[in-house]
């Protein structure tokens, strides 16, 4: 142990007790306290998300003695210690920004309010080192803003501040001035400084401290808790700035030493502008000298600039914005405009809800186009439109309906695909079949606007293999509840590999369980990347419908996500941009992908419908094939939910780049993975499906009226 004092007096520097026969002795004095939590310290220490660097584990630990207690303490090593202590800061301070705030070296000029901001800084880990001067002692009238106790009555102000600030974190560095500070050594003060704080009563300091703060360049920040009024003065961006924002005028520091209370009242107003005082505050200013000491300051206020001054000092240490100039924090006024908060919108009663099929009409031309509309498409974009006429119905491409994720419009080929498979099997069943074309260049070489991408003539035919769909066909829905992963019975993964080759794709089918829980991870990861990309996200959420404010014929209503009460809302959370923003710059949000990860966790199987190329033909074939499988999946009693990881439509490194540029590296991977696990190398995705045994679903996505999607030729 070195340098341990003989008795407390004024001490304040805990001291590290390292060596054996000194801690020994420590230990066997009855009258001295030891506090031994170290293995619940290193328990925790083990406990924090994510794990921390082995390193902190096998860091000795150390003991350290408080002669003002007479205990001694037994505690992590400062990297573990740092570590445990400011986990609870994060994600609002970061693991990174603690890290570089820990470097910071801030020093406090008076202790009365500057007792609470320097214990503040402390508390939550802003500076590595600090500096504290005060000349005065904690006085009686000082308890109703300083936190001491009646322990600390005759004790020096910097003195016990820094014996605080030892109790909580013995590892910061604590130098204290007790003489205080005079014009002279003002500026030695800032020596290693990369903010002060200015909390002193005299005004010649105050000056003083200022013109220091100028010569070096280190920024300068103040409270006065009256209205909350918080000061920012950036010398280190202003050499040549003002003191006191020129309020004073050209006033020297030497012209204001010695000013009594009375005399300094003219000056504390135009500091704080007489037409900004609360009515109280100036009106007290009146009777300063008469039935007042000195100007009122309450605790509370105290503890409320010491928040703004730590909020001020971590946007300086971290290089964000902060200008000079004025703020006020005024309590008393937020108080004022109390009101109600908004009721959230019931989404169970926001709309009537239907877990039924659109009811189909009974012509059977009208049939086919009814069957067209059910088609599944990406986020319920419903990215066609329809020509009908008395020899057939068309397909058109609606560019408007697409997304970022809809690389090159693939997926909504693959959702026409699906519409004319649809039609198809209506035809089928109503005996009105004819040749169904896929037309990539438009009819007859045409392309535009106006240019069908598929096409069904009428006929007269009536194949009973696609008739025998229909009911399954306009039953079809996308379950998106949780379900049970039982195994799939034997025949069922053939079934749905024969469908896929019916309409000339190839489906692969995993139900391996370990295969199933990296496709979970990867997907859940491939989700966190698409919220944490702006404009993905912001497409995500706008089809995203709610009940009482969105038009359900569009889109997504979020009860058909079949969410309880708890995901709806860290779903209202994340639709938030701001949220996202804060999550990506950390590269954080693995939270974002539960709700997949869990449904795979659930599933029996995964589909993935693949096609042999990538041009739009091929993904209105894949399309097709998708809907046969759904449709297959659930002619075996199979829950079916439609999954569009981020990458489903990428092809080459340009598209990864449209749909994240942040992100594209990992997407490249993530898709190369994904081929890898699914065996899909070299083929393009038309769509992903997750089916399993689920609960029956509790509301139906709605289509677009079909006066809105069909025109009649």
């Amino acid at each position: 142990m070195t340098g341990q004092p003989a008795s407390a007096g004024d001490a304040w520097r805990p001291v590290h007790v390292d060596d054996p026969d000194d801690l020994a002795a420590l230990h066997d004095d009855p009258e001295t306290v030891v506090v031994d939590t170290i293995e619940q310290q290193r328990r925790d220490l083990r406990r924090m998300r994510p794990a921390v660097d082995p390193a902190h584990l096998e860091e000795p630990s150390r003991w350290y003695y408080y002669p003002w207690r007479r205990a001694v303490v037994h505690l992590l090593g400062p990297a573990g210690f740092q570590a445990l202590r400011s986990d609870r800061n994060r994600n609002k301070i970061t693991a990174e920004e603690q890290r570089r705030l820990r470097g910071q070296s801030v020093g406090v000029v008076g202790l009365s309010v500057g007792h609470a901001i320097a214990h503040t800084l402390a508390l939550e880990g802003i500076c590595g080192r600090i500096r504290l001067a005060d000349f005065d002692h904690i006085e009686l009238s000082n308890l109703n803003r300083i936190p001491g106790t009646v322990f600390d009555l005759g004790l020096n102000k910097a003195v016990v501040v820094a014996r605080r600030i030892a109790e909580l974190d013995p590892y910061i560095d604590v130098e204290i001035e007790p003489r205080g500070l005079d014009l002279q050594t003002a500026d030695a003060f800032m020596d290693g400084l990369d903010v002060v704080v200015e909390e002193c009563d005299a005004f010649d300091l105050k000056l003083a401290v200022r013109d220091a703060a100028r010569r070096r360049g280190v920024p300068l920040v103040m409270e006065t808790n009256e209205r909350g009024m918080l000061d920012i003065e950036r010398y280190d961006l202003e050499p040549d700035r003002p003191l006191f924002h020129g309020l004073l005028g050209d006033v020297e520091p030497a012209a204001l030493m010695g000013l009594s209370t009375h005399d300094k009242v003219p000056y504390v107003l135009r500091i704080l502008e007489p037409d900004e005082l609360s009515a109280i505050m100036a009106a007290s200013m009146t009777e300063v000298d008469e039935t007042l000491n000195t100007w009122p300051q309450l605790g509370g206020d105290v503890s409320l600039g010491a928040a703004t001054v730590a909020a001020a000092v971590r946007a300086l240490g971290l290089g964000r914005p902060l200008p000079s100039g004025r703020v006020r924090v005024d309590v008393e006024a937020m108080l004022g405009k109390l009101s109600e908060p908004p009721r959230p919108v019931d989404i169970v009663d926001g709309a009537d809800a239907t877990a039924e099929p659109e009811p189909a009409p009974s012509s059977a031309i009208d049939a086919v186009v009814h069957a067209a509309r059910l088609a599944p498409s990406g986020g319920n974009t419903q990215p066609w439109t329809f020509a009908l006429d008395s020899t057939g119905l068309d397909i058109l491409l609606d560019p408007a309906q697409t997304s970022t994720l809809d690389v090159a419009f693939r997926g909504s080929h693959v959702a026409i695909g699906a519409a004319l498979f649809n039609a198809r099997v209506a035809a089928a069943r109503h005996g009105v079949l004819g040749a169904a074309q896929i037309l990539p260049d438009g009819a007859d070489g045409a392309d535009g606007p106006d240019a069908p991408v598929a096409r069904l003539r009428f006929g007269s035919d009536a194949p009973g293999e696609l008739a025998g769909l229909y009911e399954a066909m306009v039953n079809r829905v996308s379950n998106r509840n949780l379900g049970r992963p039982d195994p799939l019975p034997a025949g069922v993964v053939a079934a749905l590999e024969d469908a896929a080759r019916a309409e000339g794709a190839d489906a692969a089918v995993i139900t391996e369980r370990d295969r199933l829980g990296e496709l979970a991870e990867l997907m859940g990861e491939s989700d966190r990347l698409r919220y944490l990309t702006p404009h993905l996200h912001r497409e995500m959420m706008r089809e995203l419908r709610w009940p009482g404010t969105d038009d359900l014929t569009w889109g997504l209503d979020v009860r058909t996500l079949e969410l309880d009460d708890s995901d709806l809302a860290k779903l209202a959370v994340a639709r938030r941009a701001d949220v996202m923003a804060v999550l990506a710059d950390q590269d954080l949000g693995r939270a974002l992908g539960e709700p997949t990860r869990d449904r795979i966790d659930a599933a029996s199987g995964l589909i993935v419908v693949t096609v042999d190329g990538s041009e739009p033909a091929d993904y209105v074939r894949g399309g097709q094939a998708v809907e046969r499988v759904w449709i297959e999946a659930e002619r075996h009693g199979l829950a079916v939910q439609a999954m569009s990881p981020v990458f489903i439509f990428a092809v080459d490194d340009a598209d990864y780049e449209e749909l994240s540029p942040r992100f594209a590296t990992r997407l490249r991977r993530l898709h190369a993975d994904f081929a890898v696990l699914t065996g899909t190398t070299d083929q393009a995705i038309a769509l992903v499906m997750r089916i399993g045994y689920a609960p029956s679903i509790s509301v139906r996505s709605r289509r677009l009226p079909a006066d809105r999607t069909v025109r009649t030729r």
